[in-house]
């Protein structure tokens, strides 16, 4: 901008010697000046513009370079977010997983657990069957004892009573 600002302001000026040098040059001298001037000139002007496009040039490099250095803070700040975001998921996703391992231990312990109150209750009750096993034998043993001697005492009493019938 400000290159074209001066461009405004020396292209006037490099006319008006332009003109001056060819009035001066109808003056009677020779038209090498006036030639000698115009180069001089347009190579001014030409400088001006080489100038300016260096110029123009820098301020392009200028802001690419302030164009990436940002563009590089956002890829940074959205590389962090995503990173963050990751993290958070993973976070969540172990909590999650740790979860689900306590409830399927703790479901193993309770299975544990009722399986050996389980084996309990059937060492219980087969002790117990067999107690009343062992009862009912018992039982049916003392029986069978109390009729053989109830048998023994009639068969002893059957014997005194028929020797004493045959002794008279």
């Amino acid at each position: 901008m400000k290159g074209r600002i001066a461009l405004r302001t020396v292209l006037p000026c490099l006319f008006v010697l332009a003109s001056s040098g060819a009035l001066a040059g109808c003056d009677g001298s020779s038209g090498k000046s006036a030639k000698s001037a115009e180069p001089n000139a347009r190579q001014i002007e030409h400088g001006e513009e080489e100038e300016e496009k260096r110029v123009e040039a820098a301020e392009a490099a200028k802001d690419r370079e302030l164009l990436s250095t940002i563009e590089a803070k956002k890829q940074e700040e959205a590389s962090e977010q995503t990173a963050k975001k990751i993290e958070a998921v993973a976070v969540a996703h172990a909590k999650k997983k740790e979860k689900v391992a306590a409830k399927k231990a703790k479901q193993k312990e309770q299975a544990a657990e009722a399986n050996v109150k389980r084996r309990e209750e059937a060492s219980k009750a087969e002790a117990k069957r067999q107690s009343e096993a062992i009862a009912k034998k018992l039982r049916a043993a003392t029986k069978r004892a109390k009729e053989l001697e109830a048998n023994a005492a009639g068969a002893v009493q059957q014997k005194g009573s028929g020797e004493a019938q045959q002794s008279p």
